[in-house]
């Protein structure tokens, strides 16, 4: 399991996937979209553009899929072991961290697979598609389709193996994001800084949550079970975090099988 997440983490992070064509899909105007996201997070998306490069464009591709990903393998878990973690998490959650990543992209006019550099398999267009008509499972960039091969595999092998999945793709999402954040201040791009922090203290929820299940499960250390995994730095304080402010993103918390 540490090797999924070396590669994960060394393989330029996750490489991900939400508005990497142009849709034909049906489409949802942002507004429409991002009524259920918390204010702030709306309120950057609809803001002016910034000026970015190409590399924090790229980003918005990157923590699209990366989002995506995390929203298929938990759904894909739920379905196997029935632990309440994982559809919290990804119907109460991930699904608005998908949508604000998505209103990005459709800021950005991101419409073509030209549009990010870090597309190498057919363009799946789903910029304006709902996040329930996207196909599970299947990416346009080939590393995070392994990825997921690779996660859900492992997931599939015990209830307590797919818990630890669940720190791992929420470690792996919050070292990205800490590394895109830094790069879009330095693009003085506040909208994206906006909507990255509230997506990584989304991540820092769903750390603890998997943190709780693992405990539960019969080992003590939580997600500190296993090295890489161990991160008590992470911010617990539910008072200041966007997510929870957000009202209703959950935190995953909730005991018990379906």
């Amino acid at each position: 399991m540490k090797n999924i997440l070396t590669l994960s983490l060394v393989a330029s992070s996750l490489l991900l996937v939400i508005g990497c064509g142009s849709s034909n899909s049906s489409s949802s105007n942002s507004n429409s979209k991002n009524n259920t996201l918390p204010q702030n997070v709306t309120q950057a998306i609809d803001s002016p553009a910034s000026t970015i490069s190409q590399e924090l464009l790229n980003t918005l591709s990157y923590m699209g899929n990366e989002e995506r990903l995390a929203y298929d393998v938990y759904n894909r878990l739920y379905a196997q072991w029935g632990t309440q973690q994982f559809t919290n998490i990804a119907n109460n959650s991930e699904i608005k961290h998908i949508q604000a990543v998505q209103g990005l992209v459709q800021k950005y006019k991101a419409d073509d697979a030209t549009s990010f550099t870090n597309v190498d398999l057919p363009a799946l267009g789903y910029m304006n598609t709902p996040v329930e008509s996207m196909q599970a499972g299947t990416y346009d960039i080939a590393k995070i389709q392994q990825l997921y091969d690779d996660l859900v595999a492992a997931g599939m092998t015990s209830e307590r193996e797919a818990l630890k999945i669940g720190c791992t793709v929420e470690v792996v999402d919050i070292t990205d994001l800490d590394t895109y954040i830094t790069l879009a201040q330095q693009s003085n791009a506040s909208d994206i800084v906006e909507v990255f922090n509230y997506l990584r203290n989304g991540s820092y929820t769903h750390y603890w949550a998997f943190d709780e299940g693992v405990k539960n499960s019969g080992l003590e250390n939580g997600c500190c079970t296993w090295a890489e995994l161990c991160h008590p730095e992470y911010p617990q304080n539910k008072d200041t975090n966007s997510e929870k402010k957000g009202k209703g993103d959950g935190d995953g918390k909730q005991k018990g099988k379906k």
